[in-house]
């Protein structure tokens, strides 16, 4: 299941255009299509997510939550405040104690994203999933000027979504998706590889993909905190601290060189459910709540199977215990299977084997080894799986 790519050997030619297409606060943006009357004022989508069905309601006041969810997304006006994606909501709460929280919708995200690649690809048919809420597209064989065509894209995403995203076009992956990042929200950026010193190299060195947290850190530590310091070190220091491959990578990366090919589909290796409680649960004193999350979990990750048309050959479980240790077990089935009960059976054997005295606040579960479905299908019987 390795990945297709479009050509390497075209990915270096002349005149080569790939747009990097961001919703803006997407899942928030969705949120408030349904309430418009919610527009400019500070919001947090997270915690709970919402039930099919039930009614939009109008969210809470997240200085009034408690738990241990973490926002998903913000508006810009929350983030204002500081609020930023994947921060955890009690900490959010002190940073906006008035914003609004609102349960997550994922059914409605998930057709929201389907409509606008859907309108982006009508345009530019050469598309590389980067998610729910991004894709790159490659413009090169497209008619058009850079401008044009990224304003062709801006207009069929709100028409087809109501909803604004921000696009980036450059010579590659690399600095089009730092170039989307520069003018949100609703912004268009059109960045040629001369102007790489002019208008990257000031940013910090952050802004490019690949360099988290801990490589920025190493390279402020460095006197390196600009893209434009880094583009200008040794090459041959950057590979004495960081490694052969990375060091090169990031002297590259500096310069805005990148030659990666679109990634037109890509076979998942796994899929995974899990979920943090709001509390943690005692395996024993709350042994029928974690029996029906293990099993809304299977049914779920059945549900994902199903849809990417392949079947399990391998299940994991995932633990976290209450002092944040975490620990993971897996069995092979005998026979690959996306039932849920074959699943959960699975899943149960692997929690057999792991410490269960212990509160717990992360469960998850895993399917592995994934296989395309064939002639068939391996229906859960007992005892189908080994260790």
């Amino acid at each position: 299941m390795a990945p297709k790519a479009t050509d390497p050997s075209i990915d270096s030619r002349p005149g080569r255009r790939i747009a990097h297409l961001d919703m803006d606060a997407f899942f928030a943006s969705v949120e408030l299509l349904e309430r418009p009357e919610l527009k400019g004022l500070p919001l947090v989508v997270g915690g709970p997510r919402r039930r099919p069905g039930s009614e939009p309601g109008h969210g809470m006041r997240l200085g009034d939550y408690r738990g241990r969810g973490v926002a998903t997304t913000c508006t810009y006006e929350a983030r204002a405040f500081g609020v930023r994606s994947g921060m955890g909501l009690m900490k959010a709460a002190a940073l906006a104690p008035e914003a609004l929280l609102l349960p997550a919708n994922f059914e409605a995200y998930r057709r929201s994203s389907a409509a606008f690649k859907a309108a982006a690809v009508a345009i530019a048919p050469v598309m590389e999933d980067r998610g729910i809420d991004e894709i790159f597209l490659d413009l090169t064989e497209v008619p058009g000027e850079s401008r044009e065509l990224g304003m062709r894209l801006k207009v069929a995403v709100r028409e087809a979504t109501g909803l604004t995203c921000s696009v980036g076009i450059t010579p590659n992956k690399l600095l089009s998706k730092i170039a989307s990042e520069l003018q949100k929200p609703d912004g268009l950026t059109i960045l040629s590889q001369d102007e790489v010193p002019t208008r990257i190299w000031p940013l910090a060195i952050s802004v490019i993909n690949g360099v988290g947290p801990k490589a920025a850190e190493k390279l402020r530590s460095l006197g390196l905190e600009t893209v434009g310091q880094v583009a200008a070190a040794n090459p041959a220091e950057l590979i004495g601290h960081f490694g052969q491959s990375y060091g090169r990578w990031l002297f590259e990366a500096a310069h805005g060189r990148h030659d990666s090919p679109l990634v037109t589909s890509r076979d998942p290796k796994s899929i995974s459910r899990e979920t943090t409680f709001e509390r943690d649960l005692h395996p024993k004193a709350d042994r029928e709540q974690l029996s029906k999350i293990l099993l809304d979990l299977c049914t779920r990750l059945a549900g994902d199977l199903a849809r990417q048309h392949v079947l399990a050959k391998g299940v994991g479980i995932k633990l976290r215990y209450e002092d944040f240790r975490t620990v993971t077990r897996d069995v092979t089935l005998v026979r690959p299977s996306r039932d849920p009960e074959a699943l959960r059976e699975a899943a149960r054997a692997c929690l057999k084997r792991v410490d269960l005295d212990r509160k717990l606040r992360l469960l998850g579960v895993k399917a592995g080894t994934l296989v395309e479905e064939g002639g068939f299908l391996g229906e859960f019987q007992p005892g189908l799986f080994e260790d």
